[in-house]
């Protein structure tokens, strides 16, 4: 059975970066090589791996990885840090708890 892994990397700059592969040991490797030059990734190397999951089917890994990708920075923390009460309560209502937390970088 294949295996499709959704991740979120930290890169140096603290911006976020969320994408999908079938083999998450090689994507690590080639955005930390710096593989593509016009990548997110390639300025803000080298990137840590914060937070994967794994999939069988192709099309739930890329529907999950289009939610993450819209996602606000505090959101995709709460998700990387398993603080479950965060991550609902940014789900109910954005405006509400903005200035709750500052954020630095980019999502």
């Amino acid at each position: 059975m294949k295996t499709y892994f959704v991740y979120i990397l930290k890169c140096t700059d603290d911006s976020f970066y969320t994408g999908m592969t079938n083999n998450l040991e090689r994507r690590l490797f080639e955005h930390n090589v710096g593989i593509d030059k016009e990548s997110y990734t390639f300025k803000r190397r080298p990137v840590e791996l914060v937070w994967f999951e794994i999939f069988t089917e192709p099309t739930q890994a890329i529907i999950i990885e289009k939610k993450i990708k819209g996602w606000s920075r505090r959101k995709k923390q709460a998700l990387i840090d398993e603080d479950w009460d965060k991550l609902v309560r940014y789900s109910k209502n954005h405006t509400e708890y903005g200035k709750e937390e500052s954020s630095t970088g980019s999502d």
